[in-house]
């Protein structure tokens, strides 16, 4: 190796050397600080969303399906686009409540059902189809239990009744009560 190819390599060390320590005395000056996500971001999010509840000897009891679900940071509770909630019932067809959107609470025992509600229940051998139209309800998926202040609409074809408030237990034995202005429009068969 010649004089000047050490000369180089000498070189390149100093170099080397006086970038480090720039770069150490730079990195010193950049001060790391702890960023808190915004309440107004969500912390965790998932497109199509389901979860399944089953009674005490394994079958499926419930189940909650959602196009998408999003959480925000600090929030008691996670948001649900276009939730599907559907109760099963041994031997019957099961009950199937629709939304536009929907307030899953932390624990997962309310779900708040917004805007336009649609619950229906198709027609099987000892069961008439029923369709329920109305808005705002409050569902525990743990109890199989639904309510609303809000005006219902129930159609059984060809009857129609109509009332404001309704509870409504999906479990056997099915429980279903307009709380209030209850009319009905009822067609006899002759």
């Amino acid at each position: 190796m010649t004089y000047s190819g050490e000369k180089s390599i000498y070189i390149f060390l100093l170099f080397l050397a006086v970038f480090s320590w720039w770069l150490a005395e730079y990195s010193a000056l950049v001060e790391t600080t702890k960023v808190k996500a915004s309440p107004k971001n969500p912390d965790y999010f998932s497109k199509g969303y389901t979860q399944w509840e089953m009674d005490e000897t394994g079958r499926l009891k419930s189940k909650l399906v959602a196009e998408e679900m999003t959480h925000y940071v600090g929030y008691w509770a996670t948001h649900t686009k276009k939730p599907v909630m559907e109760f099963v019932n041994a031997n019957r067809p099961p009950w199937i409540i629709k939304s536009d959107a929907g307030i899953l609470s932390k624990d997962g025992k309310k779900l708040q059902l917004n805007g336009k509600v649609s619950v229906s229940r198709a027609k099987a051998e000892g069961s008439k189809e029923l369709i329920i139209n109305t808005s705002n309800v409050l569902v525990s998926p743990e109890t199989s239990y639904a309510e609303t202040k809000a005006p219902a609409e129930l159609i059984s074809p060809p009857n129609i009744t109509t009332g404001t408030g309704l509870k409504m237990t999906f479990k056997e034995p099915i429980h279903l009560e307009l709380l209030a202005k209850v009319k009905g429009k009822y067609e006899t068969n002759k």
